[in-house]
């Protein structure tokens, strides 16, 4: 009997986690998937939004600016890559000014500090590459960027060592009411939480009606495509470069990345598969195209990889956090699209919250606030290296060569609280894989050390999620002792 259950491993997740550890509670996370961050939390742009975006007064805009104060003093003590590079949003002639100064105020309402509007001669001293007939934008110099992928591993990791259990490939199939609490029906087994909280992502809306019996939340998820480009042309911008917002949201941006990449994206398209994160030849043209609005030139010979990601949105347009009028103990944190990543800590924080001022806790005396990051021979000196070297020699075999990653690295991303279990989930903690050969040369290795690790046949170790497994089989069987081989026929 656990007193809450979180649904749901993204960045939501992850971070209502770690807040709640901070309490005398017995808590368990269920993520349907092999790892966390597996969904939203995985295919977003990184970026900490200032706040002066969502309508005053929202539940967005609140934790948008209180989030995005959070998260410079969060990536000190988690130990993830954050940095506030500040970000512009770019007027161009024909565009009206009205709507520039809209967002200025909204901002200045929303409570977000610094906010200029300048000129083009300003712009191209901060930005020489905007784009010709670019004559206003609005700087925010709170702006920010982040890896996703670490903010939301290194809640995760935190809020482990605080005591919460993470189930993974237990997907919720079903939740019934028993002795004000609940029974989680799931793939690995029923689970019994007093407290529930719904934490899904754009599946907030199923697990929402099998606990209440109603469909009042509806998502549809938003496809948003994405190019990511080779470190070559990491410095073509500064700033996080947006585009006036329209309906569809904030258009197509330009960004640095925190690793020293350059991206752009992304698209905007209602999918109705909630799987659907498929690129389509169609959408990278557009934003491709789309980017020189903002930009004089997008080097499209640079670019290594693209994705796609989902939006949870909501048809009521704000994010909803709160407890559900027809199931008592029963908390909603659901259509939490952009700025989601923002907001993150905020939420985290206010979820915790809002279930202690339900059901106080005492706050443990023994929690530990503080998490160190998997040491980097990428971002070490010759000195460091030396030494991480002589402390452990398997920083001396470099892995990946792109991201010059080592075998020390993955070994402890495999064996860390939440520790990955298949190549993607330690691309996404030490970034083997994410360079410019996305995987070509050190796919192979790391399959045989996860295959070590985990003590599994590498036949058994996927790329992703369930059914994405990368090897078949042995080409040849093994030979015997008397030097001829076993079976014969290639697999």
């Amino acid at each position: 009997m656990y007193d809450v259950a979180i649904i749901g491993g993204g960045v939501i997740g992850c971070s209502i986690a770690r807040y709640l550890s901070m309490y005398d509670r017995k808590v368990v996370l269920l993520e349907r998937c092999t790892d966390i961050c597996e969904g939203t939390s995985k295919a977003n742009s990184g970026i900490v939004h200032g706040g002066y975006d969502a309508p005053n007064g929202t539940m967005k805009a609140l934790m948008n600016v209180k989030g995005s104060l959070m998260m410079e003093e969060l990536s000190k003590q988690l130990d993830f890559h954050y940095r506030k590079n500040g970000s512009l949003v770019l007027k161009r002639e024909d565009q009206d000014e009205a709507a520039l100064i809209k967002l200025y105020d909204r901002g200045i309402k929303n409570g977000v500090e610094g906010l200029r509007i300048i000129d083009r001669d300003e712009i191209l001293d901060m930005e020489p590459a905007v784009a010709e007939g670019v004559d206003k934008a609005l700087y925010v110099p709170s702006g920010a960027i982040v890896d996703p992928f670490m903010l939301t591993c290194a809640m995760a990791e935190n809020a482990a060592v605080n005591g919460v259990e993470f189930r993974r490939e237990a997907e919720v199939r079903d939740i019934r009411e028993e002795n004000s609490g609940y029974i989680l029906v799931t793939s690995a087994g029923d689970i019994r939480a007093k407290y529930v909280i719904n934490a899904a992502g754009v599946y907030a809306d199923r697990i929402h009606a099998m606990a209440c019996r109603r469909d009042d939340i509806s998502i549809k998820p938003v496809r948003g495509e994405y190019c990511l480009f080779d470190k070559e042309v990491g410095g073509y911008v500064k700033h996080t470069l947006f585009q006036l917002p329209s309906e569809k949201g904030k258009g197509v941006l330009v960004t640095p990345t925190v690793h020293g990449n350059l991206m752009v994206g992304p698209t905007s398209d209602t999918a109705d598969d909630k799987e659907g994160v498929n690129t389509t030849r169609e959408g990278l043209a557009s934003i491709l195209e789309t980017a020189l609005s903002s930009v004089a030139d997008v080097p499209k010979g640079r670019i290594i990889t693209s994705f796609a990601g989902l939006r949870a949105k909501e048809k009521g347009g704000d994010f909803i956090i709160g407890f559900a009028p027809d199931a008592e103990n029963f908390i909603d944190v659901a259509g939490i699209e952009s700025p989601g990543l923002s907001a993150a800590p905020a939420i985290g924080e206010y979820v915790a919250k809002l279930l202690n001022d339900r059901d106080p806790a005492d706050l443990k005396s023994d929690f530990i606030a503080e998490r160190s990051g998997i040491p980097s021979m990428n971002l070490a000196s010759d000195e460091e290296r030396n030494s991480l070297i002589a402390e452990d020699p398997a920083y001396a075999n470099i892995i990946c060569r792109c991201e010059l990653v080592s075998e020390a690295e993955i070994l402890q991303a495999i064996r860390r609280p939440v520790g990955a279990r298949t190549v993607d989930a330690v691309k996404r903690r030490v970034r083997a894989g994410m360079g410019r050969c996305q995987g070509g040369f050190c796919q192979p290795k790391v399959v045989d050390i996860l295959s070590r690790e985990l003590s599994l046949d590498p036949v058994n170790i996927l790329k992703a999620d369930r059914g994405s497994g990368i090897l078949k089989g042995l080409n040849k069987e093994p030979w015997r002792e008397d030097g001829r081989q076993e079976g014969g026929d290639d697999i």
